[in-house]
């Protein structure tokens, strides 16, 4: 097979002993191979948990330097992978090299790494920083999508490109403001990204071995929007739910054949968190209009609206539904949970949309103030990573906030320029989300990325 595009350009670095000595395996239970963890669901079921966490703070396996990136970490088979981004010493224009790193996940060692050009001179230069999109890991491959539209599949154990595909050149898309942002979904034998490309090509399915295209769904009549794909099963079927400004579309994932849509148009394209299902409920979360929760069919595909959100600010005090930007929320039986525009955590009956309880105690109080949330079964609690670099352990019910513990992980070093970013100061904040792996947490900033315990043994 000839990859597709290997273009010369492409550099890889591989760094230390001999790479063979790490043996490619099924990706193990534990790891977290792609965004928001194995499932994509934003899940963590790991056991032998800290309860609490130490008063001398959590105990950091290695440091590794890094460059700026938003997209987190990702772990497989006994490798970390991080992708990042450094400008052109002395560019007028905003052109530098993307990277994907590869660490050793005990030692964080680097491995390989492996590099291409990208032009960040169509984004927003307040958030020019580095790659969005989480990378996804499926068995010895692992696929990038870079902030400036980017793809590129390669192996995890060398980091050679076996194919890439230029969406700018190739399919003649328009960069959006804040940057590609929807993470690479890997499904089967293909690898699904939101696009934007014409005609009707605003999701594209890739064959994951190749390159080639599969299938293609979507009119491009507006802007892409930021939200990665996710697949939910309801209905009797496996449900790719994309959401997009002019609303939210269920596609069969082998065919992009479309099941259903419900229109909701967002004018400004910040279709940002991803769409959120648990039983029969889905939500999305938007930073202006609020959210929008639908009931999904449980004997066929199909949705009906049980409510949306009416406000038309996003100020605290004139809302009371869940107006999230960044922040993904969670679904816990019959209450949804999440981080509203001005950093609120708030709980909201997702039955009615009515606000059960709001609290400012685990996130900053500004503009945009965001926190990941990972819920842990096994003990009923929710870990929350905040734009403080602070990691919380909290319960999340309809009777309340309560907070656990929590302690300092890294510190925040992505600057957001001030008053070019709508936020009250140039505070630097920690944005990117953080993976859950092997009970271990591991977070990265501008700077670098960090390895750290939550294992009770290791305390």
């Amino acid at each position: 097979m000839i990859p597709k595009d290997r273009s010369p350009w492409t550099r890889r670095v591989a760094v230390g002993v001999c790479l063979v000595a790490l043996p490619l395996t099924t990706i193990a239970a534990n790891d977290w191979p792609q965004w928001r963890g194995p499932t994509r669901h934003g899940t963590w079921t790991e056991s032998g948990i800290l309860e609490r966490f130490p008063d001398a703070g959590l105990t950091a396996s290695w440091r590794t330097p890094v460059r700026g990136g938003f997209a987190g970490p990702v772990v497989a088979d006994g490798r970390v992978f991080i992708l990042d981004y450094q400008e052109t010493p002395g560019s007028r224009t905003m052109d530098g090299m993307e990277r994907l790193l590869a660490l050793d996940e005990e030692t964080g060692r680097v491995l390989w790494a492996s590099e291409w050009p990208a032009t960040y001179r169509n984004l927003h230069p307040t958030f020019a920083t580095g790659p969005r999109a989480t990378p996804s890991v499926d068995g010895d491959q692992i696929f990038v999508v870079g902030a400036a539209g980017m793809i590129l599949a390669l192996d995890t154990a060398t980091g050679d490109p076996l194919w890439q595909v230029d969406t700018t050149t190739e399919y003649g898309i328009t960069v959006p403001v804040y940057g590609v942002s929807g993470a690479p979904l890997v499904d089967g034998s293909m690898v699904i990204v939101l696009m934007g490309a014409e005609p009707d090509a605003l999701v594209v399915a890739f064959d994951k071995a190749t390159g080639e295209e599969v299938w293609r769904a979507l009119p491009t009549v507006s802007e892409t929007g930021y939200a990665a794909p996710v697949i939910y099963e309801a209905g009797g079927m496996r449900q790719l739910i994309a959401w997009h400004p002019r609303g939210v579309s269920s596609l069969d994932p082998q065919t992009g054949e479309l099941h259903w849509q419900h229109d909701w148009e967002i004018s400004n394209a910040l279709t940002v968190a991803s769409p959120v299902s648990a039983g029969p409920y889905l939500v999305l979360t938007h930073f202006r209009l609020g959210s929008l929760m639908l009931r999904l069919d449980q004997d066929r595909p199909g949705a009906s609206e049980l409510w949306r959100g009416t406000s038309r600010s996003e100020l605290p005090g004139e809302t009371e539904g869940l107006h999230a930007l960044i922040t993904t929320p969670v679904i816990i039986g019959d209450y949804l949970y999440g981080v509203g525009s001005y950093g609120e955590l708030r709980c909201l009956d997702a039955r009615t949309g009515e606000r059960v309880w709001e609290t400012a105690a685990a996130v900053v109080q500004e503009r945009w103030g965001t926190a990941m949330l990972v819920a842990h079964p096994p003990t009923g609690r929710v870990f929350i990573y905040n734009e403080m670099g602070e990691l919380i352990l909290a319960e999340l019910s309809p009777k309340g906030y309560t907070e656990i513990d929590r302690v300092s992980l890294i510190t925040p070093t992505t600057r957001t320029r001030g008053g070019a970013s709508g936020r009250w100061g140039d505070r630097p904040v920690a944005w990117a989300h953080p993976a859950f792996a092997n009970r271990h947490v591991i977070v990265r900033n501008d700077e670098e990325i960090v390895r750290l315990s939550l294992a009770a043994a290791d305390y």
